[in-house]
């Protein structure tokens, strides 16, 4: 009865009453079945975003339809350099005539001493630059990579070093090429980790202090390691560790973002410092420290974050102590926010006993505010007590989804994306590296539908609403605007439904 009355209300009760006065019970019957059948066929068109979005959830033509139009927010886990596609950075450094090395696929702008290097334009006289073009793409991204002749993770980490040098003079234009690509798929901000600040300050002179510092470590004697700290931390300072920041800031990053008016109406982009993982602990507290003091001078720098392959001997050697140093950082700097690769590990890469800890250091240690990857929580020591804890303090992590399966071989029901819903962590679903893995934003979101049956379009729609509220964006007003933005581009998009 209930049903009929919705009908009837559907279609004008007050309309139709007149009708049915003085008409037989049988024709009334019929009137109520047309009425039925008539909205059966109107709710089969009219379907919410969430009802079309399990029809077509198998789909995944249909489902990278859904969401390139739909709204995705901010992308936080993102690598300038990895997100570039290689085709520009390699007609850059046709044009420019760089040497290439014919046999790894590196380029340089002036020849080495040693190896096998040729300029472009002498390739191209013997006609062989096409064939040429295909290595460097395979070398340079994951272009028709077969699974078998290569490791994955050689492939991708190895494939930095030999683009690099084509990116030096290119920043504007590659800062361009993000910008374009996530206004044209609906991202309205992006967190890139943009790059390395160079240091004039000269260590040389505080070498034994590595020694020292791995000596306490290996003894797990924070005490003694931020002892240390403090004497390094003060001759950073005195060796004017500031004007490394200062000229990083002022020439390189904000010269450049309002050069080429990256924030519009449309698009907002922050960047985030990193230190590499494999330098000796003296250097990298010391571009640590300069990162830091970057990040909390000027509103552009969204924070700090650490980078590198994290089973590199010498990451795995000083995980800890790193995380120690991000901690010390944070006292002296208490407003800066810091995302920390971290977990992006799986088993066989390293030993069982390495997996234990290092999200447990993130997070406990270094004190992080957002975990990048997070791929080996299941073996984290008190794992469930670290989600909880992750949960409770609002710790967000950073979902890659692409890049854990083809890095780290880990998708499906082996990624842990499950145990960060079932304890309610804060999720936020990013690229990575789209440049080198070939995908974009909108992938992300298509996979995870597709593997993941009981994430539903309320889930996607909170997880777009976390890459705004848990950026690091400094200004209050700037994220109240992105949130605001956020909320009219998914009143129009959820207008387009129902779908006819």
């Amino acid at each position: 009865m209930q049903t009929i009355i919705q009908v009837l209300k559907m279609n004008s009760f007050a309309y139709i009453l007149p009708i049915i006065i003085g008409t037989t019970k049988t024709d009334i019957m019929k009137l109520i079945y047309t009425l039925l059948f008539s909205a059966m066929l109107n709710l089969s068109y009219s379907q919410s975003p969430s009802l079309y979005l399990e029809k077509i959830r198998n789909n995944e033509a249909e489902l990278t339809a859904f969401f390139s139009q739909m709204p995705k927010g901010g992308d936080l886990h993102h690598h300038f350099s990895g997100s570039i596609y290689a085709e520009p950075m390699l007609e850059d450094a046709i044009t420019e005539d760089f040497y290439l090395n014919t046999t790894t696929m590196e380029v340089l702008k002036e020849k080495p001493a040693t190896g096998t290097w040729e300029k472009f334009s002498a390739i191209a006289n013997r006609g062989e630059l096409g064939v040429y073009k295909q290595k460097i793409m395979e070398k340079w991204s994951v272009k028709d990579y077969n699974h078998v002749s290569y490791p994955s993770d050689k492939l991708f980490f190895e494939s930095f070093g030999k683009f690099s040098p084509a990116i030096v003079g290119h920043f504007g234009e590659g800062l361009l090429e993000l910008k374009n690509r996530a206004i044209k798929e609906n991202v309205s901000y992006i967190e890139t980790e943009f790059s390395t600040i160079p240091s004039k300050i000269n260590t040389a002179d505080l070498f034994g202090f590595n020694t020292q510092l791995r000596q306490l470590a290996n003894n797990r004697n924070e005490k003694g390691v931020k002892s240390l700290l403090d004497t390094l931390y003060s001759t950073m300072l005195k060796r004017d560790a500031a004007a490394d920041a200062n000229d990083f800031n002022t020439n390189f990053v904000a010269k450049l973002h309002t050069d080429l008016k990256i924030d519009d109406e449309r698009f907002t982009m922050r960047y985030q410092n990193f230190v590499l993982r494999f330098m000796e602990p003296v250097d990298l507290f010391k571009n640590l420290v300069v990162a830091f003091i970057s990040a909390d001078s000027s509103p552009l720098m969204a924070g700090v974050n650490i980078v590198s392959p994290e089973d590199g001997e010498t990451s795995m050697k000083d995980y800890w102590l790193h995380m120690v140093m991000f901690n010390y950082c944070h006292t002296k700097f208490p407003d800066v926010k810091y995302s920390m690769h971290a977990g992006e590990l799986t088993l066989g890469l390293v030993q069982p006993e390495d997996l234990t800890s290092h999200i447990n250091d993130a997070v406990y240690t270094a004190g992080a505010n957002r975990i990048g990857h997070g791929v080996d929580m299941a073996y984290e020591a008190k794992s469930y007590d670290l989600l909880r804890y992750m949960a409770k303090n609002k710790v967000a992590i950073e979902i890659n989804l692409v890049s854990n399966e083809f890095i780290l071989k880990v998708k499906e029901n082996r990624h842990p994306i499950s145990l960060y819903r079932a304890f309610n962590v804060p999720i936020v679903i990013s690229t990575d590296d789209a440049g080198i893995l070939r995908t974009n934003m909108t992938e992300q979101y298509v996979l995870l539908t597709k593997r993941y049956k009981d994430v539903s379009y309320a889930d996607i729609k909170q997880y777009v609403y976390n890459s705004i509220n848990y950026s690091f964006i400094q200004d209050e007003k700037v994220k109240k605007q992105l949130l605001k933005d956020l909320d009219l581009r998914f009143k129009n998009f959820e207008a387009n439904f129902p779908l006819k």
